[in-house]
């Protein structure tokens, strides 16, 4: 017996389901979503590390107030620009959000790109070794001698799978790594779920995850083409406006998101317009070939597709 992606149900005696709807960025997530909550039945959660910020709507790609009045996101403006997220947290909120769906009767989507988070809903949390001051000292100061790029390419020598999910700069991510590699032995990938409970354990739910693939050379038109509207929308005053704001420095943690650094540096007068686009577009291929690294590696995907309406036809509540 099959139901329709937006179907708030199962048979009797089945556990509720969870959908997920994950992709790389500009391969049309959101407006698959859309599509299967025009059709009802679901709830939208996003799942993004970026959208869970206030004032960051043009360079996140967020969906417009008219959009998210007729369907709602969790998770999307919960945070101020200065505020910290994180992978627990974002756990946390998303069950929260699953159990209120069931609640109304609707199937929640989780839709987004931040895999680390779709992995730790999934998943459950990680049982991780505390933090060592001495080692984390000690990275740090590596890190200022070589910079955060070359220990990021160390750490992929060490643990390939936890470096692709983590940008170069991130330099508290990578020290994390490193630490944990470094305290333990053993590579922090190798210890994941250990002691974690998974969405299905959780949330008694069945899991039903699907993701959009899109090839190289269609995903890199898409963000070529999506860099320059989101400059017409008027991303640079998106983030002038930021700038202007005393409690927001140029380290808060909404301004790690893809687009932002950059735009804020071509605030500072390091580069001009022309190398303001061409940075946007080869700081959005480089996520999204991570996301890609991550997603060709996920278990358990119930539906692939190149493009929104090839899922939509894959897409099947068994």
């Amino acid at each position: 017996m099959t139901a329709g992606p937006g179907a708030p149900s199962c048979a009797a005696g089945d556990r509720p389901v969870v959908m997920t709807l994950m992709g790389p960025t500009a391969a049309g997530k959101t407006d698959l979503a859309l599509r299967l909550a025009d059709r009802g039945g679901v709830a939208l959660v996003s799942i993004d590390s970026a959208m869970i910020y206030r004032r960051l709507d043009i360079g996140t790609a967020k969906p417009d107030a008219a959009t998210l009045a007729r369907h709602p996101h969790a998770l999307v403006d919960i945070l101020d620009p200065w505020e910290s997220y994180s992978a627990a947290r974002c756990v946390a909120d998303a069950d929260a959000a699953v159990r209120q769906a069931w609640a109304a009767g609707r199937t929640p989507l989780l839709v987004g790109g931040t895999m680390l988070y779709f992995r730790a809903f999934a998943r459950g949390l990680d049982a991780l070794p505390p933090a060592d001051p001495t080692v984390r000292a000690d990275i740090a100061a590596e890190a200022e001698a070589r910079g955060w790029p070359a220990l990021h390419r160390a750490l992929a020598e060490q643990d390939p799978a936890a470096a692709a999910g983590i940008h170069p700069h991130n330099g508290r991510r990578i020290g994390r790594a490193l630490e944990v590699l470094r305290t333990t032995g053993r590579p922090m990938s190798a210890q994941l779920a250990k002691t974690a409970r998974p969405a299905t354990a959780r949330l008694g739910c069945r899991l039903v995850q699907t993701a959009l693939l899109p090839d190289r050379q269609a995903l890199h038109a898409r963000i070529a083409q999506r860099a320059e509207a989101m400059l017409r929308r008027g991303f640079v005053e998106e983030v002038r406006a930021l700038r202007e704001d005393p409690a927001i420095r140029a380290e808060a943690p909404a301004l790690r998101a893809v687009g932002y650094r950059q735009v804020w540096r071509f605030l500072n007068g390091d580069f001009d317009q022309a190398a303001l686009l061409a940075r946007l577009q080869a700081a959005t291929r480089q996520v999204a070939k991570r996301q890609l690294t991550w997603l060709r590696h996920w278990d358990s995907l119930a539906a692939t597709a190149p493009d929104a309406d090839a899922l939509l036809a894959r897409m099947r509540v068994a």
